[in-house]
């Protein structure tokens, strides 16, 4: 007997109902930790000759600059360490350095940026637009693909199902960054926004491979809506999830192995992708179904 993703949707739809709640209540309570990208403030990247604890640094850059306020430092390879703190000017900058080679010994100083708040509120900004602009543009290139297809849903129902599938994948990863950067300082940067554009184009891949399978059989067959779902499911599961497994090793290899740098990028990808996989098999096919059904009843 095959199993059937369709006959236990309200399974899956509960299941995505946990997570979304989550997700939106966590990003409530807490929002987003914001790195200096858009709060503004200043990055520094260090290398020692033989480098010191966090917190010896930390006290360090304290004891330069007393009134520096939230410290964040992060490791990076073997002898590297990047700082992150607010707006320093150049007098605050020699002290810092000084303070650091007089008590961790011979530095060489990699970066030095600094981002003021207006250019970090104008990149706020157009992340935003940019996916807006992504999620509506999306929507009507799927609806104009499925143009051949309208019963029993229509190819305009098909993008905004392709959208809200890919909402769910980008909703889950920033309830879980929400809750990193409350109970673990992580924030975000353009790394993070690269990454939920990279994740809203993978879920919309993973999706429309499972989609079109079904305008396939739509064209050909005449069985039920609900069986052709399945079947379209079935026979695109294998593809889907030896994808999505390969990408995910890469990605695990990557946070294990590439330094911290990396770790807020790859992680958002990880649980995107996640997800993602898991929306379009088992949330997005089956949503075509609940619509189908409901509209078979209003008719």
């Amino acid at each position: 007997m095959k199993f059937s993703v369709v006959k236990y949707r309200a399974v899956w739809y509960v299941i995505s109902g946990v997570m979304l709640i989550g997700s939106i209540a966590s990003f409530v309570a807490f929002g987003l930790k914001q790195g200096i990208e858009f709060t503004g403030g200043t990055l520094m990247a260090v290398r020692f000759e033989q480098r010191p604890s966090v917190t010896e640094v930390s006290d360090t850059l304290n004891k330069a600059v007393p009134d520096l306020g939230s410290i964040v430092v992060q490791p990076a390879g073997d002898t590297d360490m990047q700082f992150r703190v607010k707006t320093l000017s150049e007098d605050e900058h020699q002290a810092v350095l000084k303070a650091l080679q007089e008590q961790h010994g011979q530095i060489t100083e990699l970066r030095f940026d600094a981002i003021g708040p207006v250019i970090g509120e104008e990149l706020r900004r157009k992340s935003l637009q940019g996916l807006l602009i992504v999620g509506l543009a999306i929507m009507a290139y799927v609806a104009w693909a499925f143009r051949r297809v309208s019963a029993p849903v229509s190819s305009w129902q098909y993008g905004g199902v392709t959208l809200l599938a890919a909402l769910h994948d980008v909703i889950i990863p920033i309830g879980a960054f929400s809750l990193l950067g409350h109970y673990y300082g992580w924030e975000i940067g353009t790394p993070f926004v690269a990454a939920i554009l990279t994740i809203l184009g993978y879920s919309i891949t993973d999706t429309i491979v499972v989609f079109d399978r079904i305008r396939e059989h739509l064209l050909k067959s005449n069985q039920p809506f609900a069986d052709l779902v399945d079947s379209a499911i079935r026979q695109t599961f294998l593809r889907s999830f030896s994808t999505s497994m390969t990408t995910l090793l890469v990605l695990v290899a990557i946070f294990l192995f590439g330094g911290a740098s990396l770790h807020e990028f790859t992680l958002a990808l990880i649980i995107g992708i996640t997800v993602g996989t898991y929306s379009s098999i088992f949330v997005a096919s089956p949503l075509l179904v609940s619509l189908g059904k409901w509209q078979g009843k209003r008719k």
